[in-house]
């Protein structure tokens, strides 16, 4: 091998520099809990599923609220609840800069979720989630 003397340290050099932030990071763990609610009642599901899974359940009632119309979900436990962001989640979640921003920042996502939901009071529904839901949004 031509130039072994140069290529094997550069070589060495780059897999050390390479690690260094996965070495860095083998230690830390990143758990942002966001601020919630003083009075802090159920949530549509349990708090462990709803931070792994949140975005696909808010995927799921976009999907299944636009597009089928369907516009309430009903848990375990039998609780019904409108399919709503807005009206739903930040009901009991009103602050986005405590409750979403906080976890989202930590881990650099952009949810695209505030492009078409605003959260100014003038904005939001007038109706209960449950009663809109049970309307079928009118």
């Amino acid at each position: 091998m031509y130039n072994a003397k140069y290529i094997i340290p550069g070589i060495i050099f780059f897999l050390a520099l390479a690690f260094v932030p996965v070495v860095y990071n083998m230690g830390h763990k990143f758990e942002v809990t966001p601020e919630l609610p003083k009075d802090q009642k159920d949530c549509v599901l349990p708090t462990q599923e709803m931070r792994d899974k949140h975005m696909q359940l808010l995927n799921e009632w976009r999907n299944e609220a636009v597009r089928d119309g369907n516009r309430i979900f009903v848990n375990a436990k039998g609780q019904k609840f409108a399919k709503s962001l807005t009206n739903t989640c930040m009901s009991c979640h009103p602050d986005k800069a405590k409750f979403c921003d906080r976890c989202h920042d930590t881990v650099g996502v952009a949810p695209y979720c505030w492009d078409c939901h605003n959260l100014t009071p003038d904005q939001k529904s007038p109706i209960p989630p449950v009663a809109q839901a049970a309307t079928g949004g009118h």
